[in-house]
């Protein structure tokens, strides 16, 4: 039997510009194993959204994200609507595989190096595991996520390396955070996890992960699982000098154990906020009123 050829959807100005200048290289590799690629590239912000969400439409179920995590994030939120629970969906459950040709792939980093040659390697031998999805409802619609919803420092620190930063790569966080530490801030964020009574959370950020990795190498939920059913709450509240001396333990995951970090796990998560707040989904900044947050169990395949 014949399988469905893949649909890779490009962001060529990933990576600063490297992905458009790789990605026809790499999909021709994995055509030499065999594999049949169908590939469109994007020309703006938000198009991969778009063509995943036509092609989707048109019964297309195995897709591939070339790009870094804003990519798949365009690409996840074009297939939502067809995401399924159950494993025998009518038209088949949507795959998503990578290529991670971007900035960051915060991602790929809990199944492995997190690298081209990884990449590659699950596609061609069909490595496939269920994945949790994360979605958020907000003022003005509904947004789903693989890796974390960040607000406060994290959210500040995404927007500076974003604007500044960017082409350096992991360094390019790093750099995000020293610059970003100068006008360190707590705020308080009301929210109801699950069936508990709402709270007041005094932070500095607030970090809702589905996944254990951000900005490159940063372990923000070193006990996070991508197939468990639940998301992993990371709330820090601590001053700036704090911040500073505890700030590198983040790259081993051991800044949770510090008594300015509270961490929880949640299946669901309500927002009691009335106006809108920065946010930083996968590496993508948005700006909506947050209402409610919950996880879909293995509702979507992912080839890692």
């Amino acid at each position: 039997m014949t399988r469905e050829p893949f649909v890779a959807i490009v962001n060529p100005h990933a990576g600063n510009g490297r992905c458009g200048q790789r990605a026809p290289q790499v999909i021709a590799e994995l055509a030499t194993h065999g594999l049949e690629i169908e590939a469109h590239y994007t020309r703006a912000p938000g198009e991969a959204t778009r063509i995943a969400a036509e092609l989707a439409a048109n019964g297309k179920r195995r897709f591939i994200a070339v790009g870094g995590d804003g990519t798949s994030f365009e690409v996840l939120n074009g297939v939502a609507p067809w995401l399924a629970l159950a494993p025998d969906a009518p038209g088949g459950r949507i795959s998503l595989g990578f290529l991670p040709l971007g900035t960051g792939n915060s991602f790929l980093r809990d199944f492995g190096a997190g690298d081209t040659k990884s990449a590659i390697a699950a596609l061609v031998q069909g490595r496939t595991r269920p994945c949790d999805v994360v979605r958020l409802e907000h003022d003005t619609g509904t947004l789903h996520y693989l890796n974390l919803l960040s607000l406060g420092f994290v959210t500040d620190i995404c927007s500076l390396t974003n604007r500044h930063f960017k082409p350096l790569g992991a360094s390019g966080y790093v750099l995000g955070v020293l610059a970003t530490l100068a006008k360190l801030s707590s705020r308080a964020v009301r929210m109801r996890a699950d069936d508990g009574a709402p709270r007041d959370q005094s932070m500095v950020f607030v970090c809702v992960c589905n996944s254990r990795f951000t900005g490159g190498r940063m372990m923000m939920a070193p006990s996070a699982d991508t197939s468990d059913g639940m998301a992993d709450v990371v709330v820090c509240d601590m001053d700036r000098l704090t911040l500073i001396t505890t700030f590198p333990k983040i790259f081993q995951g051991r800044h949770v154990h510090h008594p300015g970090v509270s961490t929880s796990r949640i299946r669901r998560l309500e927002f009691l906020e009335t106006e809108p707040l920065d946010m930083m989904i996968d590496g993508e900044l948005v700006r909506h009123i947050p209402k409610r947050l919950d996880v879909r169990p293995a509702a979507l395949d992912v080839l890692v």
